[in-house]
């Protein structure tokens, strides 16, 4: 008899699954698993986690059946590729979850998915280098089905989304995103666009100015000209702060 998660990677068109309970981080596990050799397409799955993992060392507690609380392990070769992967796997699920949002999802620099003002989902890339190329990358992802209600900024799916709703559309979106090669393309570029919530408006971080857009190596774009002098920033790391949330 087939478990639990072997109908799951069955579903999913996946070699390997891994379903937990609660666990500290679905990042942590699947370091383990990729250094001890599991394949690309290598989904774990927690009904919870007691320390998610965020940008900048944050961390957070992630509650069972609040969302879906994922990493993908894929073994990407090209390192350009990998700089961008937090921006395409955002932009290849944004539209996948606009069937259960209340409103189209958007994106936000470098790793957020928003509906309206408040954030739905967040992506996290950790990497593992020899030599200069990637030898794996870990895919982590979580989805509000509903918003923590300790996070007034925070926002869910519709009512009656489940957990394999989201899977079923999120997980093959993945696996593409990761298996893209080279710089965000002109399409990409007019997609994320389309969807970006943060062109136009001024910002406080990662720098003083007013966001640009992205360019073709992820890199976000602001616009800090002062006394009629043209002068725009390329910003590789940092977070986005707008200065209205201040």
């Amino acid at each position: 008899m087939l478990s639990d998660a072997d109908r799951l990677a069955s579903r999913l068109s996946l070699p390997r699954v891994e379903l937990y309970g609660e666990v500290g981080s679905t990042l942590d596990i699947a370091h383990e698993l990729a250094t001890a050799g599991a394949p690309a397409g290598t989904l774990i799955v927690a009904d919870a986690q007691t320390a998610g993992r965020g940008r900048m060392g944050r961390s957070w507690r992630s509650d069972s059946g609040a969302g879906v609380w994922i990493t993908m392990i894929e073994r990407p070769t090209d390192a350009t590729a990998v700089e961008t992967l937090s921006l395409r796997v955002g932009l290849a699920i944004a539209p996948t979850l606009d069937a259960f949002a209340e409103s189209p999802v958007r994106l936000k620099w470098p790793n957020d998915l928003y509906v309206g003002s408040r954030k739905l989902a967040g992506v996290l890339i950790e990497v593992r280098w020899r030599e200069g190329h990637p030898e794996w990358v870990a895919i982590g992802l979580g989805v509000n089905l509903r918003p923590p209600p300790s996070e007034a900024r925070a926002v869910g799916l519709r009512s009656g989304v489940s957990r394999d709703d989201v899977l079923d559309r999120v997980v093959p979106a993945i696996r593409a995103a990761a298996l893209m090669r080279g710089p965000l393309s002109g399409s990409e570029l007019a997609r994320f666009a389309e969807r970006d919530i943060a062109v136009g408006r001024a910002c406080l971080e990662p720098a003083v100015g007013v966001v640009q857009g992205i360019d073709a190596a992820g890199s976000l774009l602001v616009d800090i000209s002062s006394q009629g002098t043209k002068q725009v920033v390329v910003v590789r790391a940092g977070s986005l702060v707008f200065l209205e949330d201040q």
